[in-house]
């Protein structure tokens, strides 16, 4: 609509409010290939694995509930993940996947002329629930594709109500260290909320790396989110979670709405967590495999980044031929779907999800190929 409509109950028919129309929807990656029958999907971040055993089990006896609303305030998963990891069930808020979350954080806080911080290649879920808000979105450069502290407080002003950091970053997969954020938030106004997305917290085993929840006991200001659609296999499932303090915990609970996560979805979480056997394979498969990937895509004259994630982030050459673009293409009609990262300002770079050694190895054998021409 290129319209600018300064009295809408006048217009010939209901019209958003200003800004709406300028959000770009989010595009999640291909998962279909034309013809090819079934692909290999390593696009999304998935597990491999697929998913907890126990949890499958848990799944199969919601078909008998299916007549009745879940429990609003998730109280055995809370309990579940307030056993398990040592905090107060009251600091904690269950969403439709952590996506959920960061929308209810920005309709917490954000007016119209407020503003979020984040990284120039962060997660698009927080600057479409920012811009729904009619707040603006503020972008810090990542040098080397990593989450600049000096470079997010020098965006922060009186109007920002919300720094968003993914530690480790999706879709880089770099992670920043403890006193890094340790320093940025000691660099933010009390006022301003930090929240920190650890969708692929558990993938990281850097000795010095933090994943938030102790600066959550410690400062008024501080929410950690997880998810259970990576290590936990539960994607289909929107399974989100945040730790953050009792009063802001309050306060975002007000405006969730009622039954946000379901029956099925609370039983098959309470039951991963609960498996410990599924987890650590799991990690074991990306602890493994990983490194052999990053060694092998660099061997081939590519530039993959670091990772703590269950992915890596691949860089191409801009020569003709050889290009991210073209790679994705080219192992896409071989029937392996990568993530091509141009809508998050990357369109010199590939994500590969970690996959079983067969895939692995069929990934690096194809992209072999494509950089031989």
């Amino acid at each position: 609509m290129s319209e600018v409509l300064t009295d809408r109950s006048a217009a010939p028919r209901p019209v958003p409010k200003p800004g709406i129309l300028d959000i770009a929807p989010y595009v999640p990656g291909k998962a279909k290939v034309e013809g090819v029958a079934h692909p290999l999907k390593l696009s999304a971040n998935e597990n491999i694995l697929g998913s907890s055993p126990k949890a499958r089990e848990a799944f199969a006896t919601a078909f008998d509930q299916l007549q009745m609303y879940p429990d609003g305030r998730s109280n055995e998963l809370r309990e579940a993940i307030a056993t398990k990891y040592g905090l107060e069930p009251e600091r904690l808020l269950f969403g439709c996947g952590s996506d959920e979350i960061f929308q209810l954080l920005n309709q917490t806080f954000l007016e119209p002329g407020d503003n979020i911080v984040q990284g120039e290649f962060g997660f698009g879920a927080y600057a479409i629930g920012a811009r729904a808000c009619q707040a603006e979105v503020r972008m810090a450069p990542e040098p080397n594709y990593r989450i600049d502290v000096d470079e997010l407080l020098k965006l922060v002003d009186a109007r920002t109500r919300i720094v968003f950091v993914a530690n480790p970053a999706n879709p880089t997969g770099t992670w920043n260290l403890r006193q890094e954020i340790r320093r940025l938030h000691a660099g933010l106004p009390p006022a301003v909320v930090l929240c920190l997305d650890g969708a692929y917290a558990e993938f990281c085993d850097d000795p010095d790396y933090e994943d938030g929840m102790s600066l959550v006991r410690e400062f008024d200001n501080v929410v950690v989110t997880r998810t259970f659609s990576k290590l936990h296999g539960l994607a289909a499932l929107r399974v989100g979670w945040a730790y953050m303090p009792a009063e802001m915990a309050s306060a975002v609970d007000r405006i969730r709405l009622p039954f946000n996560v379901n029956i099925p979805a609370q039983l098959a979480a309470v039951a991963a967590l609960g498996d410990d056997d599924f987890q650590r394979r799991s990690l074991d498969l990306v602890n493994q495999w990983r490194p052999w990937l990053t060694q092998q895509l660099g061997g081939l004259g590519l530039e993959p980044l670091p990772s703590a994630a269950n992915f890596v982030l691949v860089g191409f050459p801009t020569t003709p031929g050889r290009t991210a673009r073209e790679a994705d293409a080219f192992l896409s009609a071989r029937g392996l779907i990568t993530r091509y990262v141009a809508g998050y300002g990357l369109p010199n770079h590939l994500r590969i999800t970690i996959g079983l050694e067969e895939h692995n190895r069929a990934v690096v054998e194809a992209l072999s190929e494509f950089m031989r021409g």
